[in-house]
């Protein structure tokens, strides 16, 4: 199936997150190490929601090896060839535009990755206990209270502040040291942005009860393996691209700011913090294609 450029946001099943995380960082000296030890780290988060059994836990270690080991040579280059393009882009004034299709270019990639781990997550789901579904109720019951912890409890104030500081890190991370006039530029963007952490936060407990529904239903009726992929496939789209109401326009919203914002901050850079964002593009990309080449 081929995902249109409607897509929304990148965030898919929760069974294959950690890959489609390693897809968006792409790659870093340090990160090199991480993405060839992705099987047991993704095994390791895997099991904190399902606390896999002995017959599931060889399978799933298999599977996650294949999933790399396809990713390594089918999407490394593919992402690599993107982060080309973008240092292309990266000494000019770039357009919100021009943001937003390279936006849809890695969540085609992301959706992907999970569109062919769709198989050998339809059978892991169908193999799951009524025991597991409880383990993986409780690990949203934390999650969602460390989101609470986070961004529910906190005044509008601390949320424009702890938001501020992370984009902070990782716009220096790519640019350098910002000017005082880059600082007060993000700050203007950080209070003026439409987010909702409430909004975000109903949602993902939406996200969460038709998850545990859904695997609820497998575990009564133990529906044919093509019935239940097809389900599978349903949720992730919606996940991907929210049906009409307020989570689509919140989404859409949040995507059109980050490309105007991306390009306001991009635009204001200097020569020398645009030369520093080719050489960390251009670092990337050569992480990448080692990656690839290595077996």
């Amino acid at each position: 199936m081929r995902f249109s450029s409607r897509i929304r946001c990148a965030s898919v099943a929760r069974i294959i997150g950690v890959l489609l995380l390693a897809a968006a960082l792409g790659a870093c000296s340090a990160i090199r190490l991480a993405y060839n030890n992705l099987p047991t780290v993704s095994y390791w988060w895997l099991d904190a929601y399902l606390d896999f059994d002995s017959t599931q836990n060889p399978k799933v270690r298999d599977e996650l090896a294949q999933l790399l080991a396809w990713h390594r040579q089918n999407e490394l280059p593919r992402l690599a060839t993107l982060l080309q393009d973008a240092q292309a882009l990266a000494p000019g004034e770039i357009t919100p535009a021009q943001v937003c299709a390279m936006a849809d270019r890695i969540r085609e990639r992301l959706l992907a990755v999970a569109e062919h781990a769709e198989p050998a997550g339809t059978d892991l789901a169908l193999s799951l206990a009524s025991s597991q579904l409880l383990q993986l109720e409780r690990k949203y019951a934390k999650n969602n209270a460390e989101y609470r912890k986070d961004w529910l409890d906190r005044t509008p104030e601390q949320v424009q502040e702890k938001r501020y500081d992370q984009f902070l890190d990782r716009t220096e991370d790519f640019y350098g040291r910002l000017t005082a006039e880059q600082r007060d530029l993000l700050k203007q963007q950080v209070a003026q942005s439409v987010f909702d952490p409430k909004l975000a936060d109903a949602e993902r407990r939406k996200r969460q009860q038709e998850a545990l529904a859904l695997l609820r239903g497998f575990v009564a009726r133990k529906p044919a393996p093509a019935e239940a992929q097809a389900a599978l496939h349903g949720y992730i789209l919606r996940i991907a691209d929210p049906p009409p109401g307020p989570w689509r326009d919140q989404q859409q919203a949040l995507l059109q700011e980050g490309c105007r914002n991306t390009a306001a901050l991009h635009n204001g850079a200097s020569a020398s913090q645009r030369a520093q964002a080719v050489r960390r593009l251009q670092a990337y990309e050569n992480d990448l294609r080692e990656l690839a080449a290595t077996p």
